[in-house]
């Protein structure tokens, strides 16, 4: 197994980090939108800490209920046995007179002594005698009034925290679905602003990763996180505030002091905890966008992968990979995984010392349970903001590699008052361009002269990495020169309408580019209002028609990815038919044929010659025998155009032309 270092992270050169306010604060921008959802869900999450009120107003009556019933009964008992040892009679009382009489034994004197019902009580016990309801009985005795409060009031106190509940997640959920939906959206359309030389240099694999996977983490701060914010807090300020209450109107303030020392040790943990889960969270998604990245190259590359039998090779690469990423993915759970535990066992001590200190001090059990109910209510919520805790620092790890992407701008500039531009008239001259790569020590290009009038034809010929695609990428626009400059009519191509500029210059490349789609949806690229039969007409100008239909399938038949289940003839013909029928005034060509065999490269040049008529075009050639009837030959060097004419002048001149003739055996 390899070691880690040998698969090691490599950061991208756009890659830079986020504080806290900066990444949370640019999330408005995408939950903005649904902030009416945003509000509801966070105004539910702050309703349900209110139902917890009713819950701890009940707990003392029902414990001092309790307590009462349990003295009074033994006080009662002692009396009657006095009473009868001394052969004393009760005395009788009138039925008729029972509501005048003041309580007389301990059960009554107990009752009417500790029944501290809730301030909302009075209300349902008046409610209660119009309906001919008795709460309490001709004693005092609150058996109906608990018996109420547990079994009416409380279920639906439960079933209002339930809707409440239900409404606080289902929207910011749907708000934080969304929001992923539209980062998601942007994402892609920034990424395809930027320029070729971006692409250049970022893996495409880890990009993807960035794109599909790491956006999700959105949702998790507007569903998850924003959910426990906007109720645990609210839970736990209704429970303090309980607490605070009963203790001043109860002279409880010693206790109340030793709760409100210890209270904050629980948040101990998670300060100690969270930078090693921020860290952590952090290489878990960058080891996960190189898992992606080594998926997409192995099926990127599976043709060279099987021609040289290296799939056991490839699945172990992958296995050190997967192993390097389960690596981090382990250590993040497992810190993780410490917070909650944590929390739990400080708690559980905390309470415990509580518990010794109320008996210690002798304080009853209806005093202490109604403070400790808020307590271990509001457990789960502070339970929740620990783990809050790793969502906010994985989320922050996801956030600073969205952002990274989004800050960075290699895209081609675009004036405001852009020049709109829709023909082709006069022709493009290049006029003293340069232009060198962000990661090169030279110029792709040096001083490049030379005009290309509309109608004719210029070829550039040259070794590999003389220059020559570099040439025709200014030419579209897919960079800009850092000297010089590329005219179009007269016209700076830096000031024209990039979209214009897009639909007068068309290219057919040496690999042709399919989409995993149909053959005429291919053919149709790029001109979607195009009808069947002007695809089939482009099909036919490209020699493309007769193997279409010769499939059951017809024009209805899926490429493949890449259009795999093409030959590569078949892939270019498929090219020139979307190029002819998109009818681009000026015309690219990146030597189409030079991957073909004889026959194919025959048709391929017919398809070719039918594309080209009446077009201006800018040739790549390799195959010289393709160039000779050109108007210009431009023969480039190291970057650099070193001669310049017709075929018949360059050939005479005896110079680097005629050797690359010589050594295809042209003439």
């Amino acid at each position: 197994m390899a070691k880690d270092h040998k698969i090691a992270y490599q950061k991208e050169f756009f890659d830079r980090d986020y504080t806290v306010r900066e990444a949370y604060g640019r999330i408005w921008k995408y939950a903005r939108r649904y902030r009416f959802r945003l509000f509801v869900g966070v105004l539910c999450g702050m309703l349900t800490a209110g139902t917890l009120v009713p819950f701890f107003q009940i707990v003392q009556p029902t414990l001092q209920h309790v307590e009462g019933h349990d003295s009074a009964v033994s006080a009662a008992a002692a009396e009657t046995c006095g009473q009868e040892s001394a052969g004393i009679a009760k005395p009788a009382v009138d039925s008729t007179d029972v509501k005048s009489v003041k309580p007389k034994n301990a059960f009554e004197k107990q009752i009417a002594k500790n029944s501290k019902l809730p301030s909302w009580y009075p209300k349902v016990e008046k409610f209660a005698s119009r309906l001919g309801i008795k709460l309490q009985d001709e004693k005092g005795g609150m058996g109906g009034a608990l018996l109420l409060i547990v079994c009416v009031v409380v279920p639906l106190v439960a079933l209002a925290r339930l809707a409440l509940q239900y409404l606080n997640h289902y929207c910011l959920s749907w708000a934080g679905a969304h929001a992923v939906a539209d980062i998601r959206q942007e994402l892609l359309e920034h990424v395809q602003k930027q320029g070729l030389q971006f692409f250049g240099r970022v893996d495409v694999g880890k990009l993807m990763t960035r794109i599909s996977s790491d956006p999700q983490q959105i949702q998790t701060i507007l569903s998850v996180i924003l959910s426990e914010i906007a109720m645990a807090p609210f839970e736990i300020l209704v429970a303090i505030g309980f607490i605070v209450w009963f203790a001043i109107a109860n002279n409880m303030l010693p206790t109340l002091m030793l709760i409100l020392i210890g209270f904050p040790i629980f948040v101990l943990p998670v300060q100690m905890i969270g930078k090693k889960v921020k860290k952590w969270a952090r290489r878990t998604m960058e080891r996960n966008s190189m898992i992606g990245a080594k998926i997409h190259e192995i099926l990127t590359c599976i043709k060279v992968v099987k021609s040289y039998n290296t799939e056991a090779f490839e699945n172990r690469r992958y296995s050190e990979t997967n192993r390097y990423l389960l690596k981090s993915t382990m250590r993040a759970l497992r810190i993780g995984l410490m917070v909650g535990p944590t929390v739990e066992t400080v708690g559980i001590i905390l309470i415990c010392f509580f518990l010794v200190w109320c008996f210690a001090t002798d304080v009853k059990i209806s005093d202490v349970v109604p403070m400790l109910a808020p307590l271990l209510i509001i457990y789960k919520p502070v339970k929740q903001l620990s783990k809050l805790q790793v969502q906010v620092e994985t989320s922050m790890a996801a956030l600073s590699r969205i952002y990274s992407v989004l800050d960075l701008h290699m895209e081609l500039p675009e004036r405001k008052d852009a020049v709109r531009k829709d023909s082709f008239r006069d022709g493009i001259v290049f006029d003293d361009v340069s232009f060198r790569y962000d990661t090169a020590d030279s110029d792709a290009v040096k001083n490049a002269t030379f005009s290309l009038p509309c109608g004719k034809m210029v070829a550039v010929v040259g070794g590999t990495g003389s220059g020559k695609s570099t040439m025709a990428g200014l030419l579209a626009r897919f960079f800009d020169p850092q000297k010089g400059r590329i005219t179009i009519d007269g016209i700076d191509i830096k000031d024209v309408n990039i979209s214009d500029l897009r639909m007068l210059v068309g290219a057919v490349t040496q690999e042709a580019i399919l989409f995993n789609d149909t053959i005429e949806e291919n053919i149709r690229y790029g001109t979607p209002a195009a009808t069947h039969e002007q695809v089939v007409a482009a099909a036919k100008l490209a020699n493309a028609h007769d193997f279409i239909v010769s499939q059951p399938e017809g024009y209805s038949r899926i490429v493949g990815e890449k259009g795999f289940a093409l030959s590569g003839g078949e892939r270019q013909r498929i090219a020139i038919a979307r190029a002819i029928l998109r009818n681009p005034p000026i015309l690219i060509l990146d030597e189409a044929t030079s991957a073909l065999d004889t026959v194919t490269e025959r048709l391929v040049q017919d398809a070719l010659t039918n594309l080209m008529k009446d077009r201006t075009v800018f040739a790549i050639a390799h195959r010289l025998s393709t160039v000779r009837h050109a108007d210009l030959i431009l023969v480039m060097e190291h970057g650099e155009i070193v001669e310049r004419g017709t075929h018949d002048e360059l050939y005479a001149v005896n110079g680097v032309y005629r050797r690359l003739c010589d050594m295809q055996h042209q003439k």
